[in-house]
């Protein structure tokens, strides 16, 4: 934990220093239908025991590169006014409790972005799909190595320059086998994370912004 703690401090820190001149401009993000996001967060996988039969402290490090194309334009006329993205996104996790094991996802994923905030944009998602791992048939909860994960939270952006933002969020996950093989208890957790984004390939008429 000490050391992701310390990727992400540089890479914020590096990011705020080389997009200052950039910044100078207060002009607010614009981001059309068809613009591109690619980003990569991290996290730490956090356990909830829900009831007494779950007695398994799951948790280790998670990396979750994404991409999203945004489907709508800002729909609304108050704070909620909001966009809707679609995407994919993976994540990998490193289980380092009960014991060392590893699991992976990949996802579809959706996201609606509150655009009245200028550079400032909160954010609801939601994501989930099959995913494996090796943790389980070592732990009482689950018997399969084939699963799947619903995961559901919400994070903000900040906007350093029109392509370039940093991510603060928080996600609920719940991973199951569906039933298909017994045990199933399932297993909760919260994953607490940051990354950083970029837009790309956003080009709409008079509304185009300038890109990489």
């Amino acid at each position: 934990m000490p050391i992701l703690a310390r990727i992400l401090t540089t890479l914020a820190l590096g990011l705020l220093m080389t997009t200052t001149a950039l910044h100078a401009a207060e002009v607010s993000p614009k981001v059309n239908v068809g613009t591109q996001e690619i980003g990569l967060n991290a996290g730490y996988l956090l356990p909830h025991r829900l009831t007494t039969d779950h007695t398994t402290k799951q948790e280790g490090p998670a990396f979750m590169p994404y991409w999203m194309m945004t489907l709508t334009d800002p729909i609304g006329d108050s704070w909620y006014r909001g966009q809707v993205s679609l995407g994919a996104e993976m994540v990998y996790i490193q289980f380092q409790e009960p014991i060392l094991t590893h699991g992976i996802v990949f996802a579809p994923k959706i996201k609606n972005t509150c655009v009245a905030l200028d550079r400032v944009r909160p954010y609801a998602e939601f994501a989930g799909g099959p995913f494996w791992t090796d943790l389980a048939g070592k732990i009482p909860e689950e018997s399969s190595q084939f699963n799947f994960v619903l995961m559901a939270g919400f994070g903000v952006s900040y906007f350093l320059t029109n392509q370039v933002a940093l991510n603060v969020g928080y996600l609920f996950n719940h991973i199951s086998n569906a039933g298909t093989q017994y045990p199933n208890l399932g297993l909760n957790a919260s994953l607490p994370y940051g990354g950083v984004f970029v837009y790309f390939l956003g080009e709409r008429g008079d509304d185009t912004t300038p890109l990489f």
